[in-house]
């Protein structure tokens, strides 16, 4: 079966990104979000109906959802900036914008933390660990956790 026809229930995806980046997909509209190269396999998961949420980094909070509107594809055209090690952001997926913050207007992911079921892998005062990383997939409770919050 392909990925656009899968019989399973859509998935949702937390992208853990800088303001900066965040700035970035706002200045092309939403339409394109791209990971870095080290989440091939996980990118490769994603397909349209798919949702996303943005946290960021620095800002400690949730910025946006979006809808997957695309499979996962390679593209190497510079649009993000690796704070590490130089990296082109080479998987890619199109999307649509639900919700949009500011990040001054962001919800902090401390008043969120004991309503995430994925925050609970790590001991209580370390739950900041779960938003390590670039890409990761989330429950369908804990996204619906997070755009309730966005939207109130």
């Amino acid at each position: 079966m392909d990925r656009g026809s899968r019989l399973s229930p859509s998935r949702c995806w937390m992208l853990v990104t800088t303001a900066e980046n965040y700035r970035r997909t706002r200045a092309r509209a939403f339409a394109v979000q791209g990971v870095k190269a080290r989440h091939r396999a996980t990118a490769q998961r994603i397909a349209p109906g798919d949702q996303v949420c943005w946290y960021l980094v620095g800002v400690s909070g949730f910025v946006a959802t979006a809808t997957i509107t695309s499979p996962a594809f390679e593209e190497h055209t510079p649009i993000w900036v690796s704070t590490g090690r130089p990296d082109p952001y080479p998987w890619r997926f199109r999307i649509v914008a639900d919700v949009i913050r500011e990040p001054d207007d962001a919800i902090p992911a401390a008043a969120l933390v004991d309503r995430l079921a994925f925050t609970r892998r790590w001991p209580r005062g370390h739950w900041g660990l779960a938003f390590q990383g670039n890409l990761h997939e989330i429950g369908r409770r804990d996204f619906g956790v997070v755009q309730r919050a966005l939207t109130a």
